[in-house]
């Protein structure tokens, strides 16, 4: 199994970014999928999370600003970043909790990560 980030990069305060991100590989079913992010010298945080049905859920310092979706067929998340601050700069990795075809037991698989930097 592995997930896969695509979408990051350099953007001005204020501006947006869309990651995405593709789960692959022998998947038997996916429970929540989401976004995690950390900074320099900070430990990796929750960013939003959505569940198979569509249910989300969002840190403090993200609502109103970001959205998560999801699109099943593709075992695909998303999160669309608007009004991005020069605080939202960090590498931002996506989590997909999930069982495989190998054991059937659910376990969190993590993406490589993909770099946001939000600077003038």
């Amino acid at each position: 199994v592995q997930l896969v980030e695509s979408g990051g990069g350099l953007v001005q305060p204020g501006g947006s970014l869309r990651l995405s991100c593709a789960a692959s590989g022998s998947i038997f079913s996916i429970n929540t999928m989401g976004w995690y992010r950390q900074a320099p010298g900070k430990e990796r945080e929750l960013v939003a999370i959505i569940t198979s049905r569509g249910t989300s859920n969002y840190s403090d310092f993200v609502k109103g600003r970001f959205t998560i979706s999801r699109d099943n067929a593709k075992n695909a998340v998303y999160l669309q970043m608007d009004k991005l601050e020069p605080e939202d700069t960090a590498v931002y990795y996506c989590n997909g909790n999930l069982a495989s075809y190998d054991d059937y037991v659910r376990r969190d698989y993590w993406g490589q990560g993909t770099q946001v930097t939000v600077s003038a």
